[in-house]
Protein backbone atom coordinates (compact mmCIF):
# COMPACT_ATOMS: atom_id res chain seq x y z
CA UNK A 1 0.00 0.00 0.00
CA UNK A 2 1.09 3.48 -0.65
CA UNK A 3 2.90 5.41 2.64
CA UNK A 4 -0.33 7.46 2.95
CA UNK A 5 -2.97 5.15 2.85
CA UNK A 6 -1.56 1.86 4.37
CA UNK A 7 -1.77 1.18 8.43
CA UNK A 8 1.01 2.23 10.51
CA UNK A 9 2.63 0.33 13.03
CA UNK A 10 3.95 1.67 17.02
CA UNK A 11 5.28 -0.41 19.75
CA UNK A 12 4.92 0.19 23.36
CA UNK A 13 6.92 -1.25 25.92
CA UNK A 14 6.61 -0.83 29.54
CA UNK A 15 8.18 -3.52 31.81
CA UNK A 16 5.60 -2.85 35.06
CA UNK A 17 7.15 -5.11 37.97
CA UNK A 18 5.34 -3.26 40.38
CA UNK A 19 2.57 -0.89 40.38
CA UNK A 20 0.71 0.94 37.84
CA UNK A 21 2.22 3.97 36.84
CA UNK A 22 3.66 2.60 33.76
CA UNK A 23 0.75 0.87 32.13
CA UNK A 24 -1.60 3.53 32.76
CA UNK A 25 0.89 5.93 30.97
CA UNK A 26 1.16 3.79 28.08
CA UNK A 27 -2.65 3.34 27.65
CA UNK A 28 -3.03 6.89 28.06
CA UNK A 29 -0.94 7.39 25.23
CA UNK A 30 -1.89 4.70 23.07
CA UNK A 31 -5.58 5.32 23.03
CA UNK A 32 -4.79 9.21 22.13
CA UNK A 33 -2.88 8.19 19.25
CA UNK A 34 -5.15 5.62 17.50
CA UNK A 35 -8.20 8.34 18.62
CA UNK A 36 -5.92 10.91 16.34
CA UNK A 37 -5.39 8.67 13.39
CA UNK A 38 -7.33 5.60 12.53
CA UNK A 39 -4.89 4.39 10.37
CA UNK A 40 -2.55 3.64 13.39
CA UNK A 41 -2.32 0.17 15.21
CA UNK A 42 -0.83 0.60 18.90
CA UNK A 43 0.79 -2.36 20.36
CA UNK A 44 1.29 -2.22 24.14
CA UNK A 45 4.30 -5.06 25.97
CA UNK A 46 3.46 -5.11 29.12
CA UNK A 47 4.48 -7.05 32.12
CA UNK A 48 1.71 -5.49 34.15
CA UNK A 49 -1.04 -8.35 35.93
CA UNK A 50 -3.71 -5.79 35.27
CA UNK A 51 -3.60 -4.79 31.98
CA UNK A 52 -6.06 -6.71 31.05
CA UNK A 53 -7.91 -4.47 33.24
CA UNK A 54 -7.73 -1.76 31.12
CA UNK A 55 -10.47 -0.20 28.27
CA UNK A 56 -8.20 -0.06 25.44
CA UNK A 57 -9.78 2.03 22.23
CA UNK A 58 -10.54 0.28 18.80
CA UNK A 59 -6.64 -0.31 17.62
CA UNK A 60 -4.78 -0.74 20.45
CA UNK A 61 -3.66 -4.33 21.87
CA UNK A 62 -1.28 -5.61 24.36
CA UNK A 63 1.23 -8.36 25.13
CA UNK A 64 1.18 -9.58 28.48
CA UNK A 65 4.77 -10.78 28.98
CA UNK A 66 5.45 -13.10 32.52
CA UNK A 67 5.66 -11.25 35.47
CA UNK A 68 8.27 -10.49 37.84
CA UNK A 69 8.10 -8.69 41.54
CA UNK A 70 10.99 -7.09 42.99
CA UNK A 71 11.81 -8.91 46.38
CA UNK A 72 13.33 -7.09 50.02
CA UNK A 73 16.59 -7.40 48.77
CA UNK A 74 16.26 -5.04 45.88
CA UNK A 75 16.48 -8.22 43.35
CA UNK A 76 14.05 -9.97 40.99
CA UNK A 77 11.93 -12.91 41.46
CA UNK A 78 9.10 -14.58 38.91
CA UNK A 79 5.61 -13.48 39.78
CA UNK A 80 3.55 -16.28 39.15
CA UNK A 81 5.58 -19.07 37.65
CA UNK A 82 7.74 -21.97 39.70
CA UNK A 83 10.91 -20.99 37.69
CA UNK A 84 14.17 -19.40 37.92
CA UNK A 85 13.85 -15.40 37.28
CA UNK A 86 16.90 -15.87 34.90
CA UNK A 87 14.65 -17.75 32.48
CA UNK A 88 11.30 -15.47 33.19
CA UNK A 89 13.78 -12.82 32.08
CA UNK A 90 15.23 -15.13 29.11
CA UNK A 91 11.52 -15.97 28.24
CA UNK A 92 10.80 -11.95 28.05
CA UNK A 93 13.42 -11.08 26.71
CA UNK A 94 12.85 -13.36 23.45
CA UNK A 95 9.15 -12.48 23.32
CA UNK A 96 10.07 -8.12 22.90
CA UNK A 97 12.75 -8.90 20.48
CA UNK A 98 11.15 -12.05 18.27
CA UNK A 99 7.17 -9.12 18.47
CA UNK A 100 9.44 -5.92 17.84
CA UNK A 101 10.47 -8.37 14.29
CA UNK A 102 7.25 -9.98 13.63
CA UNK A 103 5.00 -6.60 14.10
CA UNK A 104 7.54 -4.42 12.42
CA UNK A 105 6.78 -1.24 13.76
CA UNK A 106 7.60 2.24 12.07
CA UNK A 107 7.64 3.70 15.99
CA UNK A 108 9.07 1.97 18.67
CA UNK A 109 8.55 3.78 22.34
CA UNK A 110 10.28 2.46 25.25
CA UNK A 111 8.71 3.74 29.08
CA UNK A 112 11.28 5.11 31.22
CA UNK A 113 13.80 1.95 31.33
CA UNK A 114 16.46 3.21 28.08
CA UNK A 115 17.34 -1.11 28.58
CA UNK A 116 14.31 -2.69 29.83
CA UNK A 117 14.40 -4.37 32.94
CA UNK A 118 17.55 -6.41 32.80
CA UNK A 119 18.48 -5.08 29.90
CA UNK A 120 15.88 -6.93 28.29
CA UNK A 121 14.72 -4.51 25.19
CA UNK A 122 18.60 -3.97 24.21
CA UNK A 123 18.03 -7.46 21.38
CA UNK A 124 15.23 -5.58 20.39
CA UNK A 125 16.55 -2.40 19.90
CA UNK A 126 19.47 -3.00 18.20
CA UNK A 127 17.14 -5.08 15.71
CA UNK A 128 14.85 -2.16 15.06
CA UNK A 129 17.72 -0.02 14.65
CA UNK A 130 19.43 -2.48 12.06
CA UNK A 131 16.39 -1.75 10.28
CA UNK A 132 15.89 2.02 10.43
CA UNK A 133 12.96 2.34 12.60
CA UNK A 134 12.96 5.76 14.56
CA UNK A 135 13.58 4.41 18.54
CA UNK A 136 12.33 7.17 21.54
CA UNK A 137 12.72 7.25 25.24
CA UNK A 138 9.60 8.37 26.93
CA UNK A 139 10.47 9.62 30.46
CA UNK A 140 7.93 10.82 33.21
CA UNK A 141 9.02 14.36 35.08
CA UNK A 142 11.08 13.21 37.53
CA UNK A 143 13.60 10.06 37.68
CA UNK A 144 14.92 10.30 41.15
CA UNK A 145 17.42 12.21 42.89
CA UNK A 146 20.39 12.97 40.97
CA UNK A 147 22.99 11.18 42.41
CA UNK A 148 20.61 7.93 42.79
CA UNK A 149 19.43 8.63 38.80
CA UNK A 150 23.66 8.76 38.01
CA UNK A 151 24.35 5.68 39.90
CA UNK A 152 21.90 3.33 38.69
CA UNK A 153 22.35 4.55 35.02
CA UNK A 154 25.73 3.84 35.57
CA UNK A 155 25.37 0.55 36.71
CA UNK A 156 23.23 -0.58 34.20
CA UNK A 157 25.39 0.90 31.50
CA UNK A 158 22.23 3.17 29.67
CA UNK A 159 24.10 6.13 28.42
CA UNK A 160 25.83 4.65 25.21
CA UNK A 161 21.98 3.58 24.87
CA UNK A 162 20.90 7.36 25.01
CA UNK A 163 23.82 8.16 23.00
CA UNK A 164 23.87 5.59 20.18
CA UNK A 165 20.31 3.84 19.95
CA UNK A 166 17.89 6.58 20.70
CA UNK A 167 16.77 9.08 18.08
CA UNK A 168 14.34 10.84 20.54
CA UNK A 169 13.15 11.41 24.29
CA UNK A 170 10.47 12.35 25.42
CA UNK A 171 9.70 13.92 28.39
CA UNK A 172 6.48 13.95 29.39
CA UNK A 173 6.33 17.39 31.83
CA UNK A 174 7.76 20.69 31.53
CA UNK A 175 11.55 22.08 32.66
CA UNK A 176 9.91 24.62 34.84
CA UNK A 177 8.64 22.22 37.06
CA UNK A 178 11.73 19.44 36.54
CA UNK A 179 14.31 18.74 34.41
CA UNK A 180 14.70 15.09 34.60
CA UNK A 181 18.30 14.60 33.31
CA UNK A 182 19.55 17.47 36.02
CA UNK A 183 22.87 16.66 37.45
CA UNK A 184 23.61 13.89 35.37
CA UNK A 185 26.33 13.54 33.09
CA UNK A 186 25.68 12.78 29.22
CA UNK A 187 26.61 13.84 26.28
CA UNK A 188 25.68 17.36 24.66
CA UNK A 189 24.20 14.90 22.06
CA UNK A 190 21.75 13.32 24.22
CA UNK A 191 20.78 16.43 25.51
CA UNK A 192 19.51 17.78 22.17
CA UNK A 193 17.45 14.84 21.82
CA UNK A 194 15.10 16.09 24.50
CA UNK A 195 11.59 17.43 24.12
CA UNK A 196 9.57 18.78 27.11
CA UNK A 197 5.69 17.87 26.31
CA UNK A 198 3.67 18.37 28.77
CA UNK A 199 1.77 16.58 31.22
CA UNK A 200 -0.69 14.19 29.70
CA UNK A 201 -4.33 15.18 30.21
CA UNK A 202 -6.77 12.04 31.13
CA UNK A 203 -10.19 12.10 30.21
CA UNK A 204 -13.33 9.47 31.63
CA UNK A 205 -13.07 6.26 29.80
CA UNK A 206 -15.82 5.91 27.25
CA UNK A 207 -17.02 2.73 29.34
CA UNK A 208 -16.81 1.90 32.61
CA UNK A 209 -18.58 0.63 36.02
CA UNK A 210 -18.89 3.69 38.42
CA UNK A 211 -18.04 2.40 41.68
CA UNK A 212 -21.45 2.35 43.73
CA UNK A 213 -19.15 3.49 46.71
CA UNK A 214 -19.33 6.96 45.25
CA UNK A 215 -23.20 6.29 45.19
CA UNK A 216 -23.37 5.37 48.99
CA UNK A 217 -21.54 8.70 50.10
CA UNK A 218 -24.35 11.34 51.47
CA UNK A 219 -22.62 14.71 50.55
CA UNK A 220 -19.14 15.68 49.12
CA UNK A 221 -16.06 13.13 49.46
CA UNK A 222 -12.28 13.03 49.57
CA UNK A 223 -10.57 10.67 47.78
CA UNK A 224 -7.95 8.87 49.11
CA UNK A 225 -5.50 7.08 46.75
CA UNK A 226 -2.21 5.25 47.19
CA UNK A 227 -2.11 4.32 43.58
CA UNK A 228 -1.28 0.52 42.71
CA UNK A 229 -1.16 0.54 46.51
CA UNK A 230 1.88 -2.04 47.22
CA UNK A 231 3.40 0.84 49.44
CA UNK A 232 0.54 2.66 50.72
CA UNK A 233 -0.43 1.71 54.20
CA UNK A 234 0.97 4.08 56.22
CA UNK A 235 -0.90 6.84 53.68
CA UNK A 236 -4.35 5.08 54.46
CA UNK A 237 -3.16 4.78 58.05
CA UNK A 238 -2.49 8.51 58.85
CA UNK A 239 -5.96 9.18 57.02
CA UNK A 240 -7.85 6.77 59.14
CA UNK A 241 -5.76 8.03 62.40
CA UNK A 242 -7.45 11.40 61.35
CA UNK A 243 -10.49 10.51 61.42
CA UNK A 244 -10.19 8.77 64.65
CA UNK A 245 -9.11 11.65 66.42
CA UNK A 246 -11.32 14.23 65.11
CA UNK A 247 -14.86 13.08 64.04
CA UNK A 248 -15.69 16.25 62.82
CA UNK A 249 -14.19 16.55 59.76
CA UNK A 250 -16.71 17.96 57.14
CA UNK A 251 -16.24 15.29 54.56
CA UNK A 252 -16.36 12.11 54.31
CA UNK A 253 -14.04 9.81 52.28
CA UNK A 254 -13.39 7.21 49.62
CA UNK A 255 -10.52 4.81 50.28
CA UNK A 256 -8.86 3.05 47.40
CA UNK A 257 -6.41 0.71 49.04
CA UNK A 258 -5.04 -0.61 45.01
CA UNK A 259 -5.00 -3.73 43.74
CA UNK A 260 -1.12 -4.67 45.17
CA UNK A 261 -2.12 -3.57 48.97
CA UNK A 262 -1.72 -6.70 51.15
CA UNK A 263 -4.44 -8.50 52.12
CA UNK A 264 -3.87 -8.44 56.10
CA UNK A 265 -3.39 -4.65 55.64
CA UNK A 266 -6.50 -4.08 53.20
CA UNK A 267 -9.19 -5.87 55.95
CA UNK A 268 -7.27 -4.47 59.14
CA UNK A 269 -8.55 -1.03 57.16
CA UNK A 270 -11.61 -1.74 56.12
CA UNK A 271 -12.55 -2.78 59.92
CA UNK A 272 -11.06 0.56 61.05
CA UNK A 273 -12.66 2.30 57.97
CA UNK A 274 -16.30 0.35 58.76
CA UNK A 275 -16.71 2.41 62.00
CA UNK A 276 -17.08 5.22 60.25
CA UNK A 277 -20.43 6.17 58.36
CA UNK A 278 -19.09 8.50 55.76
CA UNK A 279 -15.93 6.53 54.76
CA UNK A 280 -16.15 4.01 52.17
CA UNK A 281 -13.30 1.41 50.98
CA UNK A 282 -12.69 -0.41 47.68
CA UNK A 283 -9.61 -2.38 46.70
CA UNK A 284 -9.88 -0.94 43.22
CA UNK A 285 -11.47 0.55 40.35
CA UNK A 286 -10.49 1.09 36.19
CA UNK A 287 -12.41 4.34 36.59
CA UNK A 288 -10.49 6.07 39.49
CA UNK A 289 -11.30 9.14 37.16
CA UNK A 290 -15.19 9.13 37.73
CA UNK A 291 -14.52 9.05 41.51
CA UNK A 292 -12.10 12.14 41.35
CA UNK A 293 -13.86 13.82 38.87
CA UNK A 294 -17.23 13.88 41.53
CA UNK A 295 -14.55 14.42 44.82
CA UNK A 296 -14.01 17.82 46.86
CA UNK A 297 -10.50 16.84 46.96
CA UNK A 298 -8.14 14.27 46.42
CA UNK A 299 -5.30 12.72 49.08
CA UNK A 300 -2.79 10.95 47.60
CA UNK A 301 1.17 9.74 47.40
CA UNK A 302 2.01 11.71 44.09
CA UNK A 303 2.98 9.49 41.46
CA UNK A 304 3.15 10.53 37.68
CA UNK A 305 -0.43 9.28 36.60
CA UNK A 306 -1.98 10.39 39.82
CA UNK A 307 -0.39 13.82 39.80
CA UNK A 308 -1.74 14.32 36.14
CA UNK A 309 -5.20 13.00 37.19
CA UNK A 310 -5.39 15.61 39.46
CA UNK A 311 -4.43 18.63 37.69
CA UNK A 312 -6.62 17.24 34.41
CA UNK A 313 -9.91 17.21 37.02
CA UNK A 314 -8.84 20.10 38.32
CA UNK A 315 -8.79 18.57 41.95
CA UNK A 316 -7.67 20.41 45.18
CA UNK A 317 -5.15 17.80 46.34
CA UNK A 318 -2.90 16.94 49.32
CA UNK A 319 0.42 14.94 48.36
CA UNK A 320 2.03 13.24 50.75
CA UNK A 321 4.90 11.43 48.88
CA UNK A 322 6.89 8.48 49.29
CA UNK A 323 10.53 8.96 50.09
CA UNK A 324 11.93 5.32 49.63
CA UNK A 325 13.57 3.41 47.47
CA UNK A 326 13.03 6.62 45.00
CA UNK A 327 12.66 10.63 46.05
CA UNK A 328 10.94 10.98 42.89
CA UNK A 329 7.27 11.75 44.39
CA UNK A 330 8.73 14.17 46.85
CA UNK A 331 10.77 16.20 43.68
CA UNK A 332 7.57 16.42 42.07
CA UNK A 333 5.11 17.16 45.24
CA UNK A 334 7.43 19.51 46.62
CA UNK A 335 8.07 21.43 42.68
CA UNK A 336 4.19 21.31 42.39
CA UNK A 337 3.23 22.80 45.85
CA UNK A 338 6.05 25.83 45.18
CA UNK A 339 4.13 27.37 42.41
CA UNK A 340 1.26 26.51 44.31
CA UNK A 341 -0.75 23.59 42.31
CA UNK A 342 -0.86 21.02 45.29
CA UNK A 343 -0.27 21.39 49.18
CA UNK A 344 2.10 18.72 50.37
CA UNK A 345 2.04 17.18 54.03
CA UNK A 346 5.84 15.45 54.72
CA UNK A 347 5.91 12.87 56.24
CA UNK A 348 9.00 12.89 57.14
CA UNK A 349 8.28 15.63 59.67
CA UNK A 350 6.17 12.97 61.79
CA UNK A 351 2.62 11.37 60.86
CA UNK A 352 1.01 13.36 64.00
CA UNK A 353 -2.84 12.27 63.16
CA UNK A 354 -3.90 16.15 64.30
CA UNK A 355 -1.77 17.21 61.49
CA UNK A 356 -3.59 14.82 58.66
CA UNK A 357 -6.25 16.12 60.29
CA UNK A 358 -6.09 19.62 59.66
CA UNK A 359 -5.27 19.09 56.10
CA UNK A 360 -8.33 17.35 55.39
CA UNK A 361 -10.11 20.60 57.60
CA UNK A 362 -8.63 23.17 55.39
CA UNK A 363 -8.69 21.30 51.70
CA UNK A 364 -11.99 22.43 50.92
CA UNK A 365 -10.15 26.70 51.12
CA UNK A 366 -7.09 25.54 48.74
CA UNK A 367 -7.02 27.12 45.29
CA UNK A 368 -7.37 24.76 42.36
CA UNK A 369 -4.72 23.92 40.15
CA UNK A 370 -6.22 25.64 37.38
CA UNK A 371 -6.05 29.07 39.97
CA UNK A 372 -2.16 28.78 38.81
CA UNK A 373 -1.30 30.17 35.17
CA UNK A 374 1.00 27.57 33.71
CA UNK A 375 1.30 27.28 29.76
CA UNK A 376 1.46 24.18 28.28
CA UNK A 377 0.70 22.60 31.45
CA UNK A 378 -1.61 19.74 29.77
CA UNK A 379 -0.41 19.57 26.21
CA UNK A 380 1.12 16.69 26.67
CA UNK A 381 -1.16 14.49 24.32
CA UNK A 382 -1.36 16.21 21.51
CA UNK A 383 1.96 16.89 21.46
CA UNK A 384 2.95 13.37 21.73
CA UNK A 385 0.81 12.71 18.75
CA UNK A 386 2.47 15.48 16.78
CA UNK A 387 5.90 13.86 17.56
CA UNK A 388 4.43 10.76 16.58
CA UNK A 389 2.96 11.92 13.51
CA UNK A 390 6.34 13.44 12.43
CA UNK A 391 7.71 9.82 12.96
CA UNK A 392 4.92 8.06 10.89
CA UNK A 393 5.32 10.39 7.62
CA UNK A 394 8.00 8.80 6.95
CA UNK A 395 7.47 5.17 7.80
CA UNK A 396 10.46 2.85 7.85
CA UNK A 397 9.88 -1.14 8.61
CA UNK A 398 12.92 -2.80 7.40
CA UNK A 399 12.96 -6.08 5.97
CA UNK A 400 10.38 -8.53 6.16
CA UNK A 401 9.54 -10.25 9.73
CA UNK A 402 10.69 -13.41 10.64
CA UNK A 403 7.61 -15.38 9.29
CA UNK A 404 8.61 -14.52 6.47
CA UNK A 405 12.12 -14.86 6.86
CA UNK A 406 11.36 -18.79 7.49
CA UNK A 407 9.49 -19.17 4.45
CA UNK A 408 12.43 -17.64 2.28
CA UNK A 409 14.84 -20.37 3.93
CA UNK A 410 16.80 -17.35 5.84
CA UNK A 411 16.36 -18.19 8.96
CA UNK A 412 19.86 -20.34 9.28
CA UNK A 413 21.21 -16.37 9.37
CA UNK A 414 19.55 -14.91 12.25
CA UNK A 415 20.70 -14.88 15.71
CA UNK A 416 19.54 -18.07 17.73
CA UNK A 417 19.08 -16.26 21.07
CA UNK A 418 18.95 -12.82 20.92
CA UNK A 419 21.29 -10.19 22.03
CA UNK A 420 24.10 -13.73 21.35
CA UNK A 421 26.69 -13.06 19.23
CA UNK A 422 26.87 -15.51 16.08
CA UNK A 423 30.03 -17.31 16.30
Amino acid sequence: MPASTRSKRVLLYSHDSFGLGHVSRCRTIANAIVEADQSVSVLILSGSPVVGSYEFRSGVDFVRIPGVVKIETGEYDSANLRMNVEHTLEMRTRIIRDTADIYRPDLFIVDKEPLGLRGEVGPALRLLKDRGTPLVLGLRDVMDDPAQLAKEWERKNVVPALRDLYDEIWVYGLPQINKPLTGIDVPPSVRHKMVYTGYLRRELPLHGDVPHEMEEIDGPFILVTPGGGGDGDELVDWVLAAYETDPNIPYGAVIVFGPFMSATAREAFKERAAKFPNIRTLTFTNNLGALMQKAAGVVAMGGYNTFCEILSFDKRAIIVPRTRPRLEQFIRARAARNIGLIEMLDAGRGRAPQAMATALRHLPQQGLPSDVVVPGLLDGLGNVWRLVSKQLSHPHRGPASLESAVQGGELASADPVPGRART
